[in-house]
């Protein structure tokens, strides 16, 4: 059986999602992000990494009828895959892909590999997925990601971080809440783990 089929019946679509068992999201932080997404009807969604969770992300846009998803994709094969099956699933309008590649950041005194953001548009986010970069480019590889992202967050943004299992996602939620005020984080036992931050930026 299908692991993603009680989700394409959830959103309604008419065919398989596509997925690999090494690369995609699993199914339960599939479940968690899309039953977020239909409740809080997020107006801008931006994802680090693409792929499945594009596609149900810009359905749910599609449902609610406002919001879309901003993928940030080091890849450029990933992109244009992404961006094809966006075409197929009849969801383009309702999801970008950029083609983001990694470039050197400095922060906290360390060196990271971290999505170009020259072409991220101008936009307050109100709901961040991290499922990259990989994991075995570097330590701790998604950290960037608040530090780099956090000014464009709205009032209060809810972030899903994707492996949260394993050590280097550990530490680096550690830091998180070492170095921002306002990140309250649950951990969710999930087949990867899965951290939850709500982030309330002051008015």
């Amino acid at each position: 059986m299908n692991p993603y089929s009680a989700i394409q019946a959830k959103l309604s679509l008419s065919q398989p999602l596509p997925h690999t068992p090494d690369w995609s999201a699993a199914p339960d932080f599939i479940e968690l992000i899309v039953e977020h997404a239909l409740q809080a009807k997020p107006e801008v969604i931006v994802e680090c990494s693409s792929g499945l969770t594009t596609l149900v992300l810009a359905q749910c846009c599609q449902f609610n009828q406002k919001g879309c998803v901003i993928s940030l994709e080091n890849g450029e094969d990933y992109a244009e895959k992404t961006c094809q099956q966006l075409k197929e699933f009849g969801l383009e309008d309702y999801a970008q892909v950029i083609h983001a590649p990694l470039e050197k950041v400095a922060l906290s005194d360390n060196e990271y590999d971290w999505y170009s953001l020259k072409t991220l548009p101008e936009v307050s986010i109100d709901m961040l997925v991290i499922d990259g970069p990989p994991g075995f480019i570097q330590k701790n590889s998604r950290y960037p990601a608040l530090p780099l992202l956090l000014d464009r967050f709205s009032k209060q943004t809810k972030v899903f971080l994707d492996d949260a299992a394993r050590d280097d996602e550990k530490e680096l939620v550690a830091h998180w809440q070492d170095e921002f005020s306002g990140v309250e984080h649950e951990y969710l036992e999930f087949e990867r783990g899965c951290s939850v931050l709500d982030i309330k930026k002051a008015s």
